[in-house]
């Protein structure tokens, strides 16, 4: 009885004021059980996806909550971001969730305007270290790494240094998204600006002397980002582009690209060989988190939270289909209770760095400055 009351009670404030800061307080200590009347009042939810995978979430969570109309649209980070500041600024409030990367700017343009709000479904909370809760709930870790064609290379990647990238045998040979244009991207290089002794060791290592810099650039990882994009490094429109141009399983001299370790999914059906190149000094790119958002006056919030609920897996090793889509090589979740997937390099093992969202924001300027100046 107690139940139903609270219930009845929470759907009625949802309908009055569903943004309020009351109602969002009081939905947010909900159960999923206790979120799904209110969500099938609603009748669906919108989620901006940075994964073109959200379709495969999409069709789980219909089937597992019935008259919930769930719409995934796939978009990039940096799109959502425009899109949702845009948005806010006309007044309109016509999504719920946000599934995005690109954290430093996240934190810096939705998060301290409130613009987005975190939800931590209770069921997980205290399952989940406290850098995955704050300021956003991250649902997996995801990666922009070096890959390789491995049936060109059947004896492993052939960078073994990134000081590689910069030499005369991978002139014309690198490829990339252009970082101007995913945030991910830009995080890479911003990434690599911030470990100078690391890249400057890097150097000595490769070329046996030290690394004379150039009189305008802070540190030896801004000079290899000079040096990279000298050699005539290649960017791309998009992931499919670089895939196919690095993955191909019958080229015969293949490049190399910075891309994302989990799209290696896709090479039975591609045909494509993409393998990550592990074994690099002194890192082969970043390890980032992907996060889960409810937007500010979300028009639907009860199903906005329980769609973050469900995106969070269930309770069994690969996550169950909420989160199976995600549980792929390259992709590593955050709860402990899912495992990663059996083909992927051990979390420990992969040699990523880890971004600082705030240091990495701190520094994306100078260096899209500088990128600017190199295109």
């Amino acid at each position: 009885m107690l139940k139903s009351f609270r219930i009845a009670a929470l759907s009625a404030l949802a309908i009055l004021a569903p943004a309020g800061l009351a109602a969002a307080q009081d939905l947010d200590n909900l159960t999923a059980a206790e979120l799904l009347p209110l969500a099938q009042k609603e009748g669906k939810v919108t989620v901006f996806s940075l994964s073109s995978r959200i379709a495969k979430v999409e069709k789980a969570f219909e089937d597992a909550y019935p008259g919930i109309d769930m719409v995934g649209i796939d978009m990039s980070s940096v799109k959502q971001i425009a899109r949702v500041v845009a948005e806010q600024g006309a007044g309109v409030h016509a999504v719920d969730v946000l599934y995005i990367a690109d954290t430093p700017v996240v934190y810096d343009e939705l998060v301290t305007p409130k613009r987005v709000h975190a939800y931590i479904p209770p069921r997980v909370a205290g399952e989940l270290a406290a850098e995955y809760k704050t300021p956003l709930l991250t649902q997996r870790l995801s990666t922009k790494v070096l890959m390789y064609n491995e049936a060109a290379n059947p004896d492993g990647a052939p960078v073994k240094n990134l000081w590689q990238l910069t030499t005369p045998d991978w002139t014309g040979r690198v490829l990339m998204v252009d970082p101007l244009q995913r945030g991910e991207l830009l995080d890479l290089l911003v990434e690599i600006s911030l470990h100078p002794d690391d890249m400057a060791k890097a150097y000595e290592a490769q070329f046996g002397k030290p690394i004379t810099l150039e009189s305008d650039v802070q540190g030896a990882g801004e000079q290899f980002i000079r040096d990279l994009f000298k050699n005539d490094l290649i960017l791309v429109p998009n992931s499919d582009v670089l895939n196919k141009a690095v993955g191909d399983k019958t080229a015969k001299n293949p490049p190399v690209g910075f891309g994302t370790y989990s799209d290696r999914r896709d090479n039975q059906k591609e045909g494509w060989a993409l393998q990550v190149a592990n074994d690099v000094t002194p890192a082969n790119g970043i390890l980032f988190p992907a996060v889960l958002a409810v937007v500010d006056k979300t028009p639907n919030p009860a199903a906005a939270r329980l769609l973050v609920d469900f995106m969070m897996g269930d309770n069994s090793p690969t996550g169950g289909p909420a989160f199976e889509p995600f549980n792929v090589p390259g992709d590593y979740p955050v709860r402990p209770s899912i495992k990663s997937h059996a083909d992927s390099v051990p979390l420990d093992k992969l040699k990523a760095w880890r971004i600082d969202p705030v240091k990495t924001a701190a520094a994306r300027k100078r260096i899209a400055d500088l990128i600017v100046t190199l295109q």
